[in-house]
């Protein structure tokens, strides 16, 4: 067997070299832009997290419970049945004077 050389010129080996040189830059361009979008979602997500969590604490703060609306609510009844009450004695007071 005798070993054949194959002739290439100069211009097609750097022609190939040269786009695979294109192609690496491409997907390390592509790569690099993907790593940061991941990275600013990551960055975001966390944020969220964050803000989340403030949130609950500010809802656990300052809400009212459903006990604590009903004893005001209660409250401000047992204030107007008073209120009624007096209003029909002066009511009553005033239709024994005529």
């Amino acid at each position: 067997m005798i070993p054949t050389v194959v002739s290439t010129s100069p211009s097609e080996h750097g022609t190939a070299e040269m786009e695979m040189l294109v192609w690496n830059m491409v997907l390390t361009g592509i790569v690099a832009v993907l790593g940061f979008v991941v990275k600013e979602k990551f960055a975001e997500l966390q944020r969220l997290g964050i803000l989340l969590n403030k949130t609950r604490e500010e809802v656990a703060r300052d809400h009212v419970t459903r006990a604590e609306v009903r004893a005001d609510a209660q409250m401000l009844l047992d204030r107007l049945d008073r209120l009624e009450q007096k209003i029909d004695r002066l009511v009553n007071h005033n239709a024994k004077q005529v």
